[in-house]
């Protein structure tokens, strides 16, 4: 199961996360930095990635276009690239369950 780190998660956590996540990457690995989410949303999709997010409009769109892919959205705010990374490996067995229930698009972690 791979994780695509969005723009507003740090690319420091690729090193972590892929220990757990193997094939862990974030957006900036492909130059999608300043593309659309429409465009990270499809990137994703052709390449089997779960996006990691804090941004809201991944959700509004997997809610009109459904999923894949699928969205982790860290609904956490402002805070540290420590606290994304323990939340995240807080999380590790309900973010496999989303990756493997095809009943579910979308994990809120907070």
């Amino acid at each position: 199961m791979k994780l695509l780190l969005d723009q507003n998660i740090s690319r420091k956590l690729i090193l972590d996360l892929d220990k757990i996540f193997s094939g862990t990457a974030h957006i900036s690995n492909f130059n999608l930095e300043k593309e659309t989410d429409t465009k990270i949303r499809e990137f994703a999709f052709e390449n089997n990635f779960t996006i990691v997010t804090q941004d809201a409009d991944f959700f509004e769109m997997m809610l009109l276009k459904g999923f894949p892919p699928k969205i982790v959205w860290l609904k956490c705010g402002n805070t540290s690239t420590k606290n994304i990374l323990k939340i995240i490996i807080e999380n590790q067995k309900a973010i496999e369950h989303l990756h493997n229930d095809k009943t579910l698009g979308c994990l809120e972690l907070e």
